[in-house]
């Protein structure tokens, strides 16, 4: 008996000895193969972590891509490639939206010859204002919400300036240039684009001379005059609108405008006719060449 207890007693120690063994062998693989993807450079991982890891990958690209397509894009928007002080993308590039754009603006000028929209700040109204107001809501898109928003009186007339919507633009409001030079991103921040733009700031900044003689004009142009004894607003603005829409009679002269050269004038709008300024009282507000007060006729840059 003593004999057969000595001979099992070490096999009790080796099993024990073996499954401890290999225990440590089995915690020690587990241990590597945790490892492995990072030392194999995720070769070894499994297709779920590849995925994920993939994944993440591309949309880090993507991200950075997107970021720098928008970033290129952006540049590409606010360039002036004509040096002209206005960026590209605030240009009317093509024949179709530079006469929607030129109907709309006159339409909507001369419209305020018959009932003043109550869209047009009062504070604003006048020579100058007048063609802000008629430039910027030309440039809207016309729908039924514009339309009820102007009152009664307007009617669509042409397709909307597919090329620049006022509402959804990188300028904003900001369309009116107020100082020299070629545009440059940080105009927006320094103020040499602004929602506002006095006759000066038109003719100096906004358009560009065409003719003192009318019959190089075209319907949209502007009529400047400068009056040297009103200090401090001495341009005065007319626009050009060529054959009247609202009771037309034939005639391709007539101008529309705002008497005040500032909102507290407390002036009103006037329609007529080219040939019928041109026998005004006050030879200083006649259209004519032979006026020294006659700037001449100018065209919006954005129509350039």
């Amino acid at each position: 008996m003593l004999m057969s207890y000595q001979m099992r007693a070490p096999s009790k120690r080796l099993v024990t000895m073996a499954s401890i063994l290999l225990i440590l062998l089995a915690a020690l693989a587990w241990s590597f193969r945790g490892l492995l993807p990072r030392a194999r450079g995720f070769e070894g991982a499994p297709a779920s972590i590849k995925q994920k890891a993939g994944g993440r990958k591309q949309e880090a690209e993507s991200a950075a891509a997107s970021s720098a397509s928008t970033s290129t894009s952006a540049e590409a928007k606010l360039i002036d490639s004509d040096s002209d002080g206005i960026p590209d993308v605030a240009e009317l590039h093509t024949f179709q939206d530079r006469d929607s754009f030129r109907r709309w603006f006159t339409a909507i000028a001369e419209n305020q010859f018959y009932q003043l929209s109550d869209q047009w700040n009062a504070e604003q109204r006048d020579c100058a204002g007048m063609v802000r107001f008629a430039m910027r809501e030309a440039l809207r898109r016309h729908n039924r919400v514009w339309f009820q928003k102007m009152g009664p009186g307007y009617e669509t007339i042409a397709p909307d300036v597919a090329g620049f919507d006022l509402d959804q633009n990188p300028l904003g409001e900001k369309i009116f240039r107020t100082d020299f030079g070629s545009f440059h991103e940080s105009d927006l921040r320094n103020g040499r684009f602004s929602e506002f733009a006095d006759g000066r700031s038109l003719k100096n900044f906004n358009s560009v001379f065409v003719s003192r003689d009318r019959r190089e004009a075209q319907p949209g142009d502007l009529l400047f005059f400068y009056q040297p004894w009103v200090r401090k607003f001495p341009y005065h603005v007319m626009i050009l609108l060529g054959s009247a829409r609202i009771a037309p009679n034939g005639a391709q002269d007539w101008v529309v405008y705002h008497t005040g050269s500032s909102p507290t004038d407390q002036g009103t709008v006037k329609k007529v006719q080219l040939s019928v300024l041109d026998r005004h009282p006050d030879p200083r507000w006649r259209p004519v060449e032979s006026n020294h007060n006659f700037i001449g006729f100018y065209r919006l840059k954005i129509l350039q």
